[in-house]
């Protein structure tokens, strides 16, 4: 690692950095200490490469890459993950460019500082807290990542200050829930969630219903009114639709319904937000925030669908249809042998986590970008195949539609995930990722 200049003793000591006394401008202060440069040829040094977008996207591949190789979570919990390195480099970013409100932080540098080191330092930071084991990789990612910004103060300043954000960024997610012991007490009976085949696991990743949020006040601040009761007429409709679109065999379900389910099981959505940010010439700042507003939005989604599992705990289709004849309603019919198309995940059926987080991404990326047109060339990993989705409300349409076609959701969950993620991440654009003066 390079030597990092001491700063300016007249600015702003933050205390808690690793290597030496350093410290930070106050707002608006553009002077450099130990570089022999002035505030001018600082910024002009400063354009071109290290201000693009491609530092942000590089370390949010990193992330990915890193995440899936150590711990190999389900998709809920990466994107837990996923936010912490977002928002870290997020505010990195912008306590440096201005531009946009940082995230529950107030410090700033000083605007000499390269954004493409602090974003690169505030990325490596966090996985490496969290995922010592992959810490040579990391390492090298960063040597690459600062060999293409020119050595001097500006790229010291950058690294320093990735780092404090990082380290805001962990503080703040300390203790937070993660991974902690959630039972679910309720016992088995008519209409109430319990292991599922094939494997009969038990409820899985319960602790995301009582995740503090990252941007929610609370886990349960959107829960939704309860879903169709079990004699009603809407819950017969739904089942029936699950049961004659959503089978394995013998279903109603046409070849590009097929394509939509299995589409939906595993999206690269990180490699989608790079490529929008690419294409549309976004700087580092923009890209940065993209990303930030994704993320939180999902995983607060994300907590907000498996609060209402575990406050509702409905069972999910494969237990309804086998067992109708004990939901007491006469428009339902049992079918002990019925399979879904996909595998039925190991949670409640209300709310669909994939469709509550559909709805946020939907909703946070039309507050970001200020229009309905998402303009998004998504892969799925599972598929093997690609789509573009123009504007917000096609991705949630497919995304609703995909749960019941594959088997493991009742529309009502689908749907009222959906609304409840819209509306959730319509509040949270209003008060987080504003743009400043």
């Amino acid at each position: 690692m390079r030597n990092r200049r001491a700063w300016s003793a007249t600015r702003t000591v933050v205390a808690g950095l690793a290597c030496g006394v350093l410290a930070l401008a106050l707002p608006g202060t553009h002077a450099s200490a130990g570089a022999g440069r002035t505030a001018g040829a600082a910024h002009g040094a400063e354009q071109g490469s290290e201000r693009s977008a491609a530092t942000v996207i590089e370390w949010m591949r990193t992330a990915d890459a890193t995440i899936d190789a150590e711990a190999g979570p389900v998709p809920p919990e990466s994107f837990i993950w996923e936010a912490y390195v977002s928002t870290a480099v997020y505010n990195a970013v912008v306590g440096i460019e201005g531009r946009f409100a940082p995230y529950k932080w107030d410090q700033r540098a000083p605007r000499t500082a390269s954004s493409a080191a602090a974003a690169a330092s505030a990325a490596h930071q966090v996985l490496r807290h969290h995922f010592p084991g992959a810490a040579p990789r990391l390492d090298a990612a960063l040597t690459g990542s600062l060999a293409k910004i020119p050595d001097g103060a500006a790229e010291d300043e950058g690294v320093a200050f990735g780092k404090l954000a990082a380290d805001h960024i962990i503080d703040l997610r300390r203790d937070d829930g993660r991974g902690a012991s959630v039972p679910f007490p309720a016992r088995p009976r008519p209409g109430v969630w319990r292991p599922t085949p094939p494997g009969h696991e038990p409820f899985a990743n319960a602790w995301i219903g009582r995740l503090r949020p990252l941007l929610l006040d609370s886990p349960h601040q959107f829960r939704p009114g309860p879903p169709p009761a079990l004699r009603s007429a809407q819950y017969a409709k739904d089942l029936n639709e699950v049961a004659a679109y959503g089978g394995r065999t013998g279903s109603q379900r046409t070849p590009e319904q097929t394509d939509t389910a299995r589409y939906f099981t595993n999206l690269d959505l990180l490699g989608a937000l790079g490529d929008h940010a690419t294409r549309h010439d976004f700087g580092i700042a923009e890209t940065a925030r993209l990303y930030a507003a994704a993320n939180t939005a999902q995983v607060d989604a994300v907590i907000t669908a498996w609060d209402a599992k575990l406050h509702y705990g409905t069972w999910r289709p494969v237990t309804a249809i086998r067992e109708a004849d004990t939901d007491g309603n006469p428009a339902t019919r049992p079918d002990r042998h019925w399979e879904p198309l996909l595998v039925t995940p190991a949670h409640p059926d209300y709310l669909s986590g994939h469709a509550t987080m559909g709805g946020a991404l939907m909703r946070a990326l039309t507050g970001v970008l200020g229009t309905s047109r998402v303009d998004l060339h998504i892969r799925s990993s599972t598929a093997g195949t690609s789509r573009h989705y123009r504007y917000a409300h096609e991705y949630e349409r497919d995304v609703v539609d995909a749960r019941v076609w594959g088997g493991i959701h009742t529309r009502t969950a689908d749907e009222v995930g959906n609304a409840t993620g819209r509306q959730l991440a319509a509040w949270a654009m209003r008060k987080y990722f504003r743009p400043v003066p």
